[in-house]
């Protein structure tokens, strides 16, 4: 016999952190009232302003979350791997979304409505402690990047930036990131950035072949961070 669509809904919201404190029955009532959607790379998953009535899982692929700047460019605050949540802040407040949202690779996302979410947070306070949690680990997150650009230079910034990468890709040390899309993420201009990774390329800390940023000397980087 198939397996029904709530089944592999319930599997998938298992892979995510908030939803992985839940016991089955718990996964079971909810996934009853999910969906999923499937985005390709590059595609728009939702734009900052949109209405904010639905909370996203991913079950597949990574999400880039960014805001746009004042100069027409995007600021990235984070790629979201499988296990991840996005929108549950305009879920919760019910007010316009916060950010922009772009399956940055072919994504599969388990959907989840307000009407659904909030009166099973409700009666689930584990599931409530959970949520709160991560939403305090974001604003962590949210604060060190303000402290970095407001007091640290490009090239701790740059350094914290690349060490982060390699943190979430599982230690691979050969990133795919342009140099365009660092400058996003560290808060600088591509051409700032490429004179950095230049001079760490002369001081042989990493290489920079065919595209790919690959670390030779992550003690170095760290080292850079920790001197701060």
């Amino acid at each position: 016999m198939a397996k029904s669509p709530a089944a592999d809904h319930a599997k998938l919201l298992q892979k995510c952190t908030l939803f992985a404190a839940l016991d089955e029955k718990g996964r079971g009532e909810l996934a009853m009232h999910a969906h999923a959607r499937s985005f390709a790379a590059g595609e728009s998953i939702c734009r900052l302003g949109d209405r904010g009535d639905t909370m996203m899982a991913v079950a597949v692929g990574t999400v880039r979350v960014s805001l746009p700047t004042a100069k027409g460019k995007e600021l990235i605050l984070a790629d979201l791997p499988p296990g991840e949540l996005l929108g549950e802040i305009a879920l919760l407040d019910g007010r316009p979304r916060s950010a922009n949202a772009t399956a940055l690779t072919n994504c599969e996302l388990i959907i989840l409505e307000r009407r659904e979410v909030l009166p099973f947070l409700e009666r689930n306070p584990a599931a409530c402690l959970k949520l709160m949690e991560m939403l305090c680990g974001r604003i962590r997150r949210s604060d060190e990047r303000m402290y970095d650009i407001a007091f640290f230079d490009l090239p701790v910034r740059l350094a914290k930036t690349l060490l982060h990468c390699v943190r979430q890709s599982e230690g691979a040390m050969k990133l795919s990131l342009s140099q365009h899309e660092l400058a996003e993420m560290a808060g600088g201009t591509r051409e700032n950035v490429n004179r950095c990774l230049r001079d760490w390329q002369r001081q042989g800390i990493l290489d920079l072949k065919d595209r790919w940023t690959i670390i030779l000397k992550l003690d170095a980087l760290n080292d850079l961070v920790k001197s701060t």
